[in-house]
């Protein structure tokens, strides 16, 4: 079962469960956020993206001291998988589950568009379907994926292998360009882009129609995401 956490408000909870449960067939349920425990059968827990207390203060700030996080980190402290996908990348860092933290975009604009990405490291359940340095394409939506870390912790982490996504092109201004990473077991996962948002063919049509007017109104178009890049991250980071 995969326990994807509603805090007040997330808003990809639903994209989540649509992916797991109608196009890889995987029973799901969603966790309110002051529960204080998880279903026995959790064999993957996810962090959904939205916009969790608002963002005051910091994104994810408040949600870190959600009840549910105690369970969820005794989840993650005794091997249990965790994905943490753009806010719940965000909970997973101010929660000290992933090391560093998710600052301000650079440009201080919120980044709304398909983003290709390179595969950092493919040695771990979540991206273990691709290929080292291959070439993939996520949608981003978000105004706080800056990631930043210490000089010696990043070292640390490309030592490890923690690495897992960079950015082609840079452009919230992440250190070292990332943007994913995993802890150093490699059973907890965070990245900024949305791999449930690249996961059937007619999302990659609506991209491409994204695509054709921003072309009409800044004659630049960004590429659409690959049609279903993400679901086979979600499917393996699930079976592998």
């Amino acid at each position: 079962m995969v326990s994807i956490v509603r805090f007040a408000g997330t808003n990809c909870e639903f994209d989540m469960q649509y992916v797991y449960e109608k196009l890889l067939q995987i029973p799901t349920a969603i966790i309110w956020h002051k529960e204080k425990s998880l279903p026995r059968e959790t064999k993957l827990v996810v962090l959904a993206g939205g916009f969790s207390y608002g963002d005051y203060l910091r994104s994810g700030a408040i949600a870190r001291f959600a009840p549910i996080m105690k369970a969820i980190k005794a989840f993650g402290d005794s091997g249990g998988r965790i994905l943490g996908i753009c806010n719940g990348f965000q909970i997973l860092t101010e929660a000290r589950l992933l090391p560093g933290a998710l600052m301000r975009n650079h440009n201080l604009h919120f980044i709304s568009k398909a983003t290709p990405l390179r595969v950092a490291c493919r040695d771990n359940v979540f991206l273990h379907p691709h290929t080292q340095d291959e070439i993939i394409s996520l949608p981003v939506a978000h105004a706080d994926g800056r990631y930043h870390i210490d000089e010696k912790s990043l070292e640390a982490m490309q030592e490890s292998g923690q690495i897992l996504l960079r950015y082609v092109d840079n452009i919230n201004g992440s250190i070292d360009s990332i943007a994913g990473i995993c802890n150093k077991d490699k059973n907890i996962f965070g990245l900024m882009p949305h791999p449930e948002r690249a996961c059937e063919p007619i999302l990659h049509k609506r991209a491409r129609y994204a695509a054709i007017r921003h072309t009409y109104a800044t004659q630049a178009a960004p590429k659409p995401a690959a049609s279903t890049q993400g679901l086979a991250m979600l499917e393996s980071i699930y079976k592998a």
